[in-house]
């Protein structure tokens, strides 16, 4: 049973990852027949830490609170991607782990995760930003730069910032029912569930390859999406024969000229659902998906939402 929560600190602490916890596990909602947690706040650099905001958090509460917890919560740091931890920190998460806690991180709060080998041969989520540097440090872990949280029970992690509301409902969820998890997301005014994962709110401009052979060609593929066109007309454009072009476009860009082009037709429907009105057939055509079932199928296969949350989420829902 979830009873029992503590969110371990160290200096630099990000606030909002803390008040994420602390908003779902830490304020008592007796009164509308929601469970409380006892829950407590846990230093493990003494008792008093700073926060990367340029004020300080007071606890009573040492390590030895962990022992006792069902769930301990990790959120996010300044420095957590690149610091040292404590070993007894470290000894704390994995005891716990043992006999039988689950621990969950917010953000960069995964590093201390990955840091005692928690998740060693496990999938994860981390703040997109992240994703690389974890990846290369931890090479046991599989970092999953899309998702909003992993749960791969009693391991599980979230990406960055509000992500970490999503993995905390989602744990409530699978505990106390989706009744409980509604009514404390209603509290919080937030949705219970997001659809999609993170791909939807990276920013990915159209990139400059520096490429020697197929640079004109890429220009003249971005300024005509709404045309299909094959890799035999392309080739025809830089002089070569479709094979040869095929494989420089590869070698250049790294994937191939129908991934590419899907992949920029998608970058630009993003556009237009950001900053104009424009129906979604309107979009399909100038996009090169010519339906507006196209485009949501390809849509959805990239970003793992519909353009229509898509455009609620960056514009409000009277764009939608």
């Amino acid at each position: 049973m979830l009873k029992n929560v503590a969110a371990v600190l160290l200096d630099g602490v990000h606030p909002f990852e803390l008040g994420v916890v602390c908003e779902v596990f830490g304020i008592d909602r007796s009164d509308e027949g929601l469970p409380v947690y006892d829950f407590a706040v846990v230093s493990a650099e003494g008792p008093t830490l700073d926060t990367h905001c340029g004020f300080t958090v007071s606890t009573p509460y040492g390590l030895e609170r962990l022992d006792e917890a069902d769930l301990i919560t990790v959120p996010a740091g300044e420095t957590y991607a690149v610091r040292e931890y404590p070993e007894e920190l470290l000894d704390a998460l994995r005891r716990a782990v043992r006999r039988g806690a689950r621990v969950l991180s917010v953000c960069s709060g995964v590093f201390l995760l990955a840091a005692a080998g928690l998740l060693d041969g496990r999938r994860c989520a981390v703040h997109w930003h992240h994703a690389e540097q974890l990846a290369r440090r931890y090479p046991a872990i599989a970092v999953e730069p899309d998702m909003l949280y992993v749960d791969e029970d009693p391991v599980i992690t979230s990406a960055g910032t509000a992500a970490g509301i999503d993995a905390c409902l989602h744990l409530v969820r699978k505990e106390q029912g989706p009744e409980v998890a509604n009514k404390i997301a209603r509290r919080m005014v937030v949705p219970p569930h997001r659809d999609g994962g993170q791909a939807q709110y990276i920013e990915r401009p159209l990139p400059k390859a520096p490429c020697d052979t197929v640079g004109e060609v890429l220009v003249w593929m971005e300024e005509h999406l709404d045309q299909e066109v094959t890799v035999e007309q392309l080739a025809a454009r830089a002089h070569m024969a479709p094979r040869t072009f095929a494989r420089r476009f590869q070698q250049e860009t790294g994937t191939t000229p129908y991934r590419w082009v899907l992949r920029q037709r998608v970058l630009r429907a993003q556009e237009l659902l950001e900053g104009t009105d424009e129906t979604m057939d309107e979009i399909a055509w100038r996009t090169g998906f010519g339906t507006a079932a196209a485009l949501r199928h390809q849509f959805i296969r990239a970003l793992g939402t519909t353009p229509n949350a898509y455009r609620r989420t960056f514009r409000g829902p009277r764009a939608a």
